[in-house]
């Protein structure tokens, strides 16, 4: 049977048709600021310097050192720049014909940069944090995975709501190899307002596609959650959403997430985000007999 990947492997993708234009506008929302800027900064450097060839092959540039790319590559960003300082101009037909072609080249690099910067400008980029670990421990005599999700951000996300799912390697009666995918049902699957932190669980009962598992029959058939967490920033009114998966090795039986909320001496609450990844082990039951870890 083979293996299913996990997610520090790359998926080869073959057979899909390829989009230029339209997957490197994505690759740009998706990159860093510094990798968007130093791609801008690079392609008008590009640009400048296939112009620069042109003016020193056609000539008619007055002020310009004969075989001098120096001196063409900067007449070409002040053409591009619009600067024109007058030390250097185009003279004849062919010069003036290629600063046109500049002129608009350098108006469609401008748009396209400007659409990309205020693109990402606009996203909201949502701060959800996930816990390290899902832990599956007794809760009420049930066992009950759970984990925990906060904002990172100070605002609130309102309306979230968050899915989960288990995928499991199954085999047919035919014998082909299955990888099933099956939602979760959780004690509250909708927050109206996800501030620092949340805690989801989900009952392992008779209708549960963990009812009756264990750590090694989660190793067998290749257990990992899928967690989706969607809702609307109360400052920016954007759509947020958040993504995460918990592999084999990130379920920790027999313990349960710590608590982060106390209550102080003077009746405050505290809130303890440093505890926000912290497990504690739990005593095995009759109902739970898995030995903590």
């Amino acid at each position: 049977m083979a293996k299913r990947k996990s997610s520090d492997d790359e998926v080869v993708v073959v057979g899909a048709a390829a989009h230029p234009l339209r997957d490197a506008y994505h690759s740009m929302l998706r990159m860093s600021w510094p990798s968007v800027l130093g791609s801008i900064a690079g392609f008008f450097l590009a640009s400048n310097a296939v112009f620069a060839a042109g003016f020193m092959w056609v000539g008619g540039v007055s002020g310009m050192r004969g075989g001098s790319f120096a001196d063409a590559f900067f007449f070409s960003v002040q053409t591009m720049g619009t600067i024109g300082y007058g030390g250097m101009l185009p003279t004849t037909l062919g010069a003036n014909l290629l600063v046109v072609a500049e002129s608009v080249a350098g108006l469609i690099l401008t748009a396209l940069a400007t659409g990309i910067v205020f693109a990402r400008f606009s996203q909201s980029s949502g701060r959800l944090v996930f816990s390290r670990r899902a832990c599956i421990s007794p809760m009420d005599g049930v066992p009950t995975l759970s984990f925990r999700i906060g904002n990172d951000r100070a605002s609130t996300i309102f309306e979230a709501q968050v899915r989960v799912s288990v995928i499991r390697t199954e085999k047919t009666r035919e014998g082909t190899v299955f990888y099933r995918l099956y939602d979760v049902a959780l004690t509250r699957d909708r927050s109206p307002a996800l501030a620092r932190s949340w805690s989801v669980m989900h009952p392992i009962t008779k209708d549960s596609p963990l009812f009756g598992a264990t750590p090694s029959s989660c190793a067998r058939d290749e257990i990992e959650l899928t967690v989706t967490v969607v809702g609307t920033d109360d400052t920016s009114l954007q759509p947020v959403h958040g993504r995460h998966r918990y592999l084999l090795h990130d379920i920790v039986w027999g313990a349960r997430m710590s608590d982060v909320l106390s209550e102080l001496p003077d009746g405050r609450l505290k809130l303890d985000l440093g505890r926000f990844h912290e497990i504690e082990p739990t005593p095995p039951t009759d109902d739970f007999p898995y030995p903590a870890p």
